[in-house]
């Protein structure tokens, strides 16, 4: 990207689109990318607004036309949209399925030359376990026989401060005397959403990975109770994890599904049957999880935390 280039971020005031735009707007000269980025509620944006050459747009993504409309003038669209489970807010197939069929048809009127979708690790149309990765594969299948110029993203679980892994785990063990889990044997390779962010940005620079697909994947392969052991262990907190058997895990999902905000479906325990973890096809050296997790979980002080993030500053993103 050493020219100028107007990219547009569906989707971007989410966890991996917060740091997206924070890497698009250091890189290339003297801050030449002019980030858009487009909400449907554009309150949770805020974090966003001061970010250098940002600019908020409340757009209905489910609105073909008003998507056309955004995508004027702009070189590269990028889709970080995804849900975990169907709620009154939207389901997966509209989230996932309608959203990519709208980017088709707004992308290709607007004569778009870029787009870059995030999907997700083992998403697939035909075969995926769960609601959640079929509409994913879904959605990667509607962008790659578009005939238009995608590439896409299938990252295993991301990491980072505020992210649905460990601090979400971290939550749970400071509110929970003992921890009954479910899946426990379940295998993930974290990745961290600086890498994520990074895999993309470098993608725009590179029109080898047009037509292309990346898993992307951490370092180190972990079971699901040994990541819950390991957020106690840098909380420094001591509790007891209880693995479920299958049966039982069953119905705690079920029960889940009716509290608000859905901590686990019926749709999650179908998901992580297949182990979230992968051969990389990114060329980066990932970082590893305990190079990032006790920064924002742990109880380093405050030169601790600013001599790591001068040590991260060291291997940013060089300026074109």
């Amino acid at each position: 990207m050493s020219n100028t280039q107007n990219v547009c971020l569906i989707g971007g005031s989410g966890f991996l689109g917060t740091e997206l735009a924070d890497q698009l707007s250091r890189h290339g000269t003297d801050g030449n990318v002019k980030i858009t980025v487009l909400t449907r509620d554009d309150r949770r944006t805020k974090s966003l607004r001061v970010v250098p050459t940002v600019n908020v747009v409340q757009v209905n993504p489910y609105d073909p036309a008003a998507l056309s409309r955004a995508f004027e003038n702009q070189d590269v669209v990028i889709n970080l949209v995804g849900i975990l489970n169907n709620s009154v807010g939207g389901t997966f197939e509209e989230a996932h399925v309608t959203l990519a069929q709208n980017i088709v048809t707004a992308a290709t009127e607007q004569n778009t030359s870029r787009l870059i979708q995030v999907s997700s690790l083992h998403a697939d149309a035909e075969n995926g376990p769960s609601d959640y990765l079929r509409t994913k594969g879904k959605a990667a299948q509607l962008l790659k026989d578009s005939g238009l110029p995608v590439t896409i993203f299938c990252p295993s679980v991301i990491f980072g401060n505020g992210d649905g892994l460990y601090t979400r785990f971290a939550n749970l063990l400071h509110a929970m005397p003992f921890m009954p889990l479910a899946c426990a044997e379940a295998r993930f390779a974290p990745v961290y959403v600086g890498d994520v962010a990074k895999a993309i940005v470098d993608s725009l620079d590179d029109p080898s990975t047009i037509g292309q697909s990346y898993n992307l994947c951490g370092p180190d392969i972990y079971t699901l109770q040994e990541i819950v052991e390991y957020t106690a262990s840098v909380l420094e907190i001591k509790r007891k994890i209880i693995p479920l058997p299958n049966a039982i895990a069953k119905v705690q999902a079920f029960m889940m599904e009716l509290i608000p905000g859905k901590p686990f479906s019926r749709d999650n325990y179908k998901s992580l049957q297949v182990d979230s973890i992968c051969e990389n096809t990114d060329s980066h050296q990932p970082t590893s999880v305990q190079k990032i997790v006790p920064t924002y979980l742990g109880k380093m002080n405050r030169q601790s935390r600013l001599q790591h993030y001068r040590e991260l500053a060291r291997r940013d993103i060089p300026r074109d």
